[in-house]
């Protein structure tokens, strides 16, 4: 008779310096980038001098093309180059993108208005490279993979602690990104406000600088796998090859159907975000050893594509609502009273922090409070859905709306009622808190449901276009919003007001107006989600817990 093993008693699961060293890199990128882009439509209409409306279209463009390469840097990064190579090109992008908007405000008197857009779209050209491919970088210093047998993992974990790593690391990656937007947010802002532009800017430049330096010094420590070396652990199929992407272009031109070589589970599909999750159309059994087998298993990009469309289009609403905080809230806060006593002066942008701290507090309080809550409410067991979790983001959004247009309706019938100059009429910037808090609240069910979801209903073969997909909806929302201030300011223009609502004059500016049309538009935009959720409601639903 055979004796029964004893089962290995549980492993402690720790990071690994690499790993902890991304997380950090992480935080400082949003440090960085929220040290400049939190504060940015101020800077636009107190020192550049371009309108509200102008400067707040200008925000949100530069935002969205931000979220919008991420699409071109997954294909870069997963078919061109190794992630090593896009993280260090991208990031002398960035650095110089930030030296060159520090060096503008230096110079700005002398510099013509349009060229202070060349740096910032430079510093949106390196985001878009670094921030995806960081992240995939991280994940790949974890060294494990999918299946259990995978030959790259050298410590011998089980199922269940990679499970346990993998969360560890993508827990800490999500609470380092709050970190350093909480920081960029409140730090920079005071000192933009207090100090001057030029050292509001050159700080986060110089700190940006030293992480990426510090990236370069720790390079032997790292796991590095070159395209060659993936396609002999995972197969010939295991990472789109060129002329696959070339194969994509063309097919998608004449006929909308396209195929991509398909890669085997214990490739490098641990650099994305894992939620243990079957993907759109699973794959099917026993085809996995032919190239020919897996490209016939494996769902077109443009099937795909074209089946999570619905649902993308649908929260783009929500991702122009997403963009509000960084322009229009924050120029809501300069029409108000933001001193403390007599001294102290609060910098409007610095309210965005509270958005940062909202999720941070939330996150660990989600599976603590809100699932047992909601189970018990409903008397199940399975928590939230990802689509629950989503829609319950978006009427969380409707709600931050309708505060936001009560709150400032509020102000201006204050100041059309009190003189210019008299600053004891002013409402206090802290009734903008609600909102701000709201669309924190919103941002931990719909932001963490939409990666969940988007990362999900992909094959492995094609999270990297997943995580494309799911930041193009803000890149995407972005230039929507735009369009809907250049419209509204049209419609709404009068005589002697050509800007309607966005007007520069606070007394004819009617921005509680603007957000009742936003609530109405991501009212009709969650009537519309629900509809579209009973057509995926079958399709391996994950669990929001």
């Amino acid at each position: 008779m055979s004796e029964e093993k004893a089962p290995a008693p549980a492993r402690k699961v720790t990071l690994s310096r690499p790993c902890i060293l991304i997380i950090v890199m992480a935080g400082v990128e949003r440090f960085a980038n929220k040290g400049v882009g939190s504060n940015l439509v101020t800077y636009l209409t107190g020192v550049v001098g371009m309108s509200t409306p102008a400067a707040a279209k200008s925000v949100v463009a530069w935002t969205g093309v931000s979220f919008m390469l991420p699409l071109v840097s997954a294909i870069l990064a997963d078919s061109y180059w190794d992630r090593y190579s896009t993280i260090a090109v991208s990031s002398l992008l960035y650095i110089l993108g930030m030296a060159a908007i520090t060096a503008w405000s230096v110079l700005r008197r002398r510099m013509p208005r349009p060229t202070l857009f060349l740096p910032l779209y430079l510093m949106a050209i390196g985001q878009g490279g670094y921030q995806p491919t960081l992240q995939a970088f991280g994940a790949d210093q974890l060294g494990i993979g999918d299946n259990d047998d995978d030959d790259a993992e050298p410590a011998g974990l089980t199922a269940e602690e990679k499970g346990k790593v993998k969360s560890m690391f993508f827990q800490w990656w999500y609470f380092g990104l709050c970190s350093g937007s909480l920081l960029g947010n409140s730090t920079m802002s005071y000192v933009q406000d207090n100090f001057g532009w030029v050292l509001g800017f050159a700080i986060p430049t110089g700190v940006m600088a030293l992480s990426v330096a510090a990236f370069f010094c720790c390079t032997p420590l790292y796991r590095q796998q070159t395209q060659q070396q993936q396609q002999h652990k995972g197969g010939a199929s295991s990472k789109p090859s060129q002329s696959g992407i070339f194969k994509f272009v063309k097919s998608i031109i004449p006929s909308q159907k396209i195929s991509l070589p398909s890669k085997d589970d214990n490739g490098d599909s641990i650099s994305e975000l894992e939620l243990q999750e079957k993907p759109l159309k699973a794959e099917r059994g026993g085809e996995a050893k032919e190239s020919a087998q897996d490209e016939a298993a494996t769902p077109s990009v443009a099937r795909v594509i074209l089946g999570l469309l619905p649902i993308w289009a649908i929260l783009l609403i929500f991702a122009v609502i997403f963009q509000q905080p960084m322009t229009f809230f924050t120029k809501q806060g300069m029409l108000m009273d933001h001193t403390i006593g007599r001294a102290f002066v609060i910098p409007p942008a610095m309210l965005q922090s509270s958005i940062t701290i909202s999720i941070i507090l939330l996150v660990p309080m989600y599976d603590r409070v809100i699932i047992p809550l909601f189970n018990a409410v409903t008397r199940g067991t399975g928590g939230i859905t990802v689509l629950q979790r989503i829609g319950v983001g978006m009427v969380l959004s409707v709600v931050a709306m309708v505060v936001a247009a009560l709150v400032e309706s509020w102000r201006l019938r204050v100041a059309n009622n009190a003189a210019a100059d008299d600053a004891g009429r002013r409402l206090k910037i802290f009734w903008l808190l609600p909102q701000y808090v709201l669309l924190g609240v919103s941002d931990v069910f719909t932001v963490v449901g939409m990666q969940e979801f988007f990362y999900t209903k992909v094959p492995a073969s094609m999270r990297t276009i997943g995580i494309g997909l799911y930041l193009s909806v803000f890149g995407v929302g972005g230039f929507l919003g735009a369009f809907l201030i250049t419209a509204l300011e049209m419609a709404t223009a009068r005589p002697g007001n050509s800007r309607g609502w966005f007007s520069d004059d606070p007394r004819e500016a009617h921005l509680d107006n603007y957000y009742w049309f936003l609530a109405l538009l991501c009212f009709v935009s969650f009537v519309l989600y629900t509809h579209l959720c009973k057509f995926y409601s079958g399709k391996n639903n994950a669990s929001g817990k």
